[in-house]
């Protein structure tokens, strides 16, 4: 596996966490309104988008293909505005890193079913055994991240 990759991969989930805390802090800035914070990531963000695809995408493919897509495809979006405001919203009441560590046991749920059924056209990888002990693990890991406290205060 390309160490790149793996490399992209973590500092796209320390991303995450950082960019929840801040947009946390905007919706604090904004009255209390996650919404509105939701509204002003995604505006800025589009933007630095639309500024760099200027610039480096090949728009003549687009044209033709764009139509043709199907329904779902545009959900990403839709998933991607959920996203951001739910952490927004859940990083103050739960703390960053527990709505994080939920997050992560959520992706990789999805990510296990879409990957063992090959939903949403993509590859098949199925799901072993030694994938779902890990999800065991992930799963302790997070009863004890998210309870620990309570559980071995008088331990």
């Amino acid at each position: 596996m390309n160490q790149v990759y793996l490399l992209m991969a973590l500092a796209g989930g320390a991303g995450l966490s950082v960019q929840a805390a801040v947009n946390s802090r905007l919706s604090a800035g904004v009255g209390g309104q996650p919404l509105i914070a939701a509204l002003i990531s995604f505006l800025i963000g589009g933007l630095c988008l639309l500024a760099v695809a200027l610039i480096q995408a090949d728009w003549q493919s687009v044209g033709s293909n764009i139509a043709q897509q199907s329904w779902w495809r545009w959900l990403g979006g839709i998933i991607g505005a959920v996203f951001v405001f739910t952490s927004i919203f859940l990083a103050p009441k739960l703390g960053v890193s527990n709505t994080m560590f939920l997050f992560i046991i959520g992706q990789l749920a999805a990510g296990m079913a879409i990957d063992n059924f090959g939903w949403l056209q993509m590859p098949l990888r199925p799901v072993h055994w030694w994938k779902l002990a890990g999800m065991g693990v992930m799963l302790i890991g997070l009863a004890l991240f998210m309870f620990g406290d309570r559980w071995l205060q008088h331990a």
